[in-house]
């Protein structure tokens, strides 16, 4: 799993804010085009990898460590831009580029059990960030301090009980829910994959401030690595719920 959410330390407004003071006297500033256009740049990369990870998958197969090797590598990319937020533009295309390749793996997998899951997942994927886009734009869903509030101690959770999990898998012991096909392990999945959308309205409302409070231009990098965060995060985990549902066929 990657490290998630636009309280996925990556998107702060207080990131921004301090960022854009050394601004406030000259040079260039950070634009939403500019930021669009990064995002695009980064989820091109996430998608190149994915096809060739998926090709190698089919012609000699993925061994499992090297995948499972990945979203801890990932992780650390992540804390790093989150502590050197000037590096961005050149970690993040690293960051997408591995994530790519674990996404490119972990789809062919599933796809040779449940094929058609890979192209539905990716379908659901953007529908969600289009209908996120759509609510936000409209003010039909507002990032009040409220519901920030909730979605950050939700997505701390989650990152927790998953962190808990992955440790305890060393010990031979696997915690309910994340991997149970039963109906309380579907009732989790549709609650993750929610929090991870609600997220994005998050990511949105903080790349508009970004872009208010007239942020350094390098900090569109910042911004659209948030995004792809989220974006991948909530991949996988429609990847996961789906692959649950089809598992109960």
């Amino acid at each position: 799993m990657s490290l998630f959410s636009s309280n996925n330390p990556a998107l702060k407004e207080e990131a921004f804010m301090q960022a854009a003071v050394p601004q406030a006297v000259e040079g260039p500033v950070m634009t939403l085009n500019g930021t669009i256009a990064k995002s695009a740049l980064l989820l091109g990369i996430v998608l190149a990898f994915a096809v060739f990870s998926w090709d190698l998958f089919a012609v000699m197969g993925v061994p499992l460590p090297f995948l499972m090797s990945i979203p801890l590598i990932g992780v650390g990319l992540a804390f790093l831009i989150v502590f050197k937020k000037h590096w961005a533009a050149y970690i993040a295309p690293i960051y997408c580029a591995l994530q790519g390749l674990f996404l490119g793996g972990v789809s062919g997998i599933l796809e040779t059990k449940f094929p058609g899951i890979a192209n539905q997942a990716m379908l659901l994927t953007f529908t969600v960030f289009g209908s996120m886009l759509l609510l936000y734009s409209t003010r039909v869903i507002r990032a009040t301090e409220r519901f920030k509030s909730i979605i950050l101690t939700a997505t701390f959770g989650i990152f927790c009980y998953y962190m808990v999990s992955f440790v305890l898998q060393f010990f031979g012991v696997e915690m309910a829910l994340i991997h149970s096909t039963g109906t309380a392990g579907i009732i989790f999945s549709v609650l993750v994959v929610i929090i991870a959308a609600m997220n994005l309205i998050l990511d949105f409302d903080t790349i508009e401030q970004g872009v208010a409070y007239g942020a350094p231009k390098n900090m569109e990098w910042y911004a659209a690595f948030g995004l792809a965060v989220t974006l991948i995060w909530l991949y996988i985990e429609i990847l996961r719920l789906l692959s649950k549902l089809n598992s109960r066929n």
